[in-house]
């Protein structure tokens, strides 16, 4: 279902173009779930393993116009200081001034600028992801998992993807040399999105 606007579409040769009615029904702003959602990261650790965490504080909004879908668009905001990678002092380390430092910055935020269907349920978003005070383009690639009613009434749309980032175009570039050579954490990190979010109700 074409969400966003379709990729090296060719240009129609009528006069109005024909709406998809299912398309269309999803036309609105959407609130994104936090409790039903997930933004998360798994980076390398000193060269072997994986570490896999997430932030359990965000918040944002969909915009999807089903009419003229290169409208749609994409805002989240995340509190930095709810890291979670399962280990307190690490989590300590991460928002300290070393890695985020959250204090000082305690947001990291993704405004959308454009969007594009890459073919079937394939989307990806591109936009400017700002963490501390570097802000730099990103495109996330996702997937159009569907649309529901929830048993509470709630209309909900679904999706899911990931993009890769080298921390250090951010400013993220602390580290640590390891004894049998290489670093204790990698530059690059894979960011994951869960999204489920919550059509808000026609205004009056």
């Amino acid at each position: 279902m074409a969400l966003f606007n379709r990729k090296n579409a060719a240009p129609s040769t009528t006069a109005t173009l024909a709406v998809d009615p299912a398309l269309a029904a999803l036309t609105g702003t959407y609130t994104i779930d936090p409790s039903h959602s997930s933004i998360g990261f798994t980076v390398r650790h000193a060269m072997v393993t994986n570490v896999r965490g997430s932030f359990g504080e965000h918040e944002g909004t969909l915009t999807l116009d089903g009419a003229n879908p290169a409208a749609s668009s994409a805002s989240i905001d995340v509190q930095i200081s709810s890291v979670d990678t399962g280990i307190a002092d690490r989590d300590g380390h991460l928002v300290s001034g070393d890695f985020f430092d959250a204090e000082k910055f305690p947001l990291m935020t993704f405004r959308s600028t454009h969007a594009e269907q890459l073919g079937g349920d394939s989307y990806r978003v591109t936009g400017d992801l700002t963490i501390k005070d570097v802000t730099r383009p990103l495109s996330i690639d996702l997937e159009f998992n569907g649309s529901a009613t929830d048993p509470y009434g709630n209309e909900r749309v679904g999706f899911e993807g990931s993009a890769d980032i080298l921390r250090s175009d951010w400013g993220l570039t602390w580290n640590a040399a390891l004894e049998t050579g290489g670093v204790m954490v990698s530059d690059k990190v894979k960011l994951t999105f869960d999204i489920s979010a919550i059509k808000a109700a026609p205004q009056a």
